[in-house]
């Protein structure tokens, strides 16, 4: 190959190769942006309630804003806090039980902020008692020395204990078990009844072995009114990640935000995002009920003592070492 033929070839690739920077220069700062920043590590719980985080993580919505975030699932709320406290998670999606969380709280003030929470009530359900399907059980006080049911972790056993003793069910035993065993336990007859969640209720109802008792249980024996919303899952990001990276912190909220948006607009298209992250699949995605969902700047003061109530709960019980302030674990922008 002559001399004027190599320049030429040299001359060609190195005009390809500045071709093939330049174009890759053009997506560089989003891609970048995305890549140097942090992994926010999110810790959930497979429950229906999460459906706004599932949905922002496949609909792109963390992507768009730059972000690169770890879904981190766990068997249980409490499981999730843990990790918050030990550093291994900077956040909880919806869900994740709001007492838990105040129990970090407790053993490290100021650990996180609460951006949004996921009240439910007789109508936005979320909590429930089930029985097997021809259980001769007509209502919580029928429970009076039965053996019961709950989700694992101090808030779902403590919860299903004033639930039942408010409800005149005296003398019943509660047993912490896997939500995803609830349906089989009960409809094996190892249990009388649940306390649980959704989407519990409406798998049993679904296949055919279990009924719900009574829903919306927290709302009424626990805060007074059937209807009165119970914040008891929060989303969170701990106050080192949002002291730390508070412009990532921002763009996440908004996010998330978007996530919930979805939902509240767009329910039908959002239910599909719930497989993958929960037992959800198939034609139970349209069944499933929805909770409703609270950001930040939209607690009223009501919102806040009705948090509190629930929290007090705890408190009045000794679960709680001490009282914990609802507003001074929320976000405030």
């Amino acid at each position: 190959m002559s001399q004027r033929s190599s320049a030429i070839n040299l001359s060609r690739r190195r005009l390809v190769q500045s071709a093939a920077l330049g174009a890759a220069c053009l997506g560089l700062p989003a891609l970048s942006r995305a890549q140097s920043g942090p992994v926010i590590r999110i810790g959930f719980w497979p429950v229906a309630a999460g459906l706004p985080f599932y949905a922002a993580v496949e609909k792109g919505y963390f992507k768009e804003a730059g972000l690169n975030v770890e879904p981190q699932k766990f068997a249980g709320a409490q499981q999730v806090m843990e990790a918050m406290l030990a550093g291994r998670s900077d956040g909880s999606a919806n869900g994740t039980g709001s007492a838990n969380l105040a129990i970090g709280e407790i053993a490290s003030p100021g650990l996180f902020k609460i951006f949004a929470s996921n009240p439910s009530n007789a109508q936005y359900v979320l909590d429930e008692f089930i029985v097997a399907k021809d259980s001769p059980v007509k209502s919580i006080a029928d429970l009076k020395g039965k053996k019961v049911g709950s989700g694992p972790g101090i808030q779902n056993a403590t919860l299903a204990r004033t639930v039942l003793e408010r409800a005149g069910a005296t003398g019943a035993t509660v047993v912490e078990l896997a939500i995803s065993q609830h349906v089989a336990a009960v409809a094996a007859g190892q249990l009388d009844a649940c306390y649980t969640l959704e989407p519990t209720g409406t798998v049993g109802r679904l296949n055919g072995t279990t009924r719900v008792l009574e829903a919306g249980v927290i709302a009424k024996y626990v805060l007074g009114d059937p209807m009165a919303p119970w914040f008891g899952g929060s989303a969170s990001l701990t106050t080192a990640f949002l002291k730390k990276y508070p412009e990532e912190s921002k763009r996440f909220i908004q996010a998330y935000a978007r996530g919930i948006d979805l939902v509240r607009k767009h329910p039908e298209e959002a239910r599909q995002y719930m497989k993958g992250y929960t037992a959800i699949e198939g034609p139970m995605t349209q069944e499933v009920p929805l909770a409703a969902y609270t950001l930040y700047n939209e607690f009223t003061d009501s919102d806040v003592q009705y948090f509190q109530k629930f929290f007090d709960l705890f408190a009045d019980k000794g679960v709680f070492a001490q009282k914990v302030d609802v507003a001074s674990m929320l976000y405030k922008g």
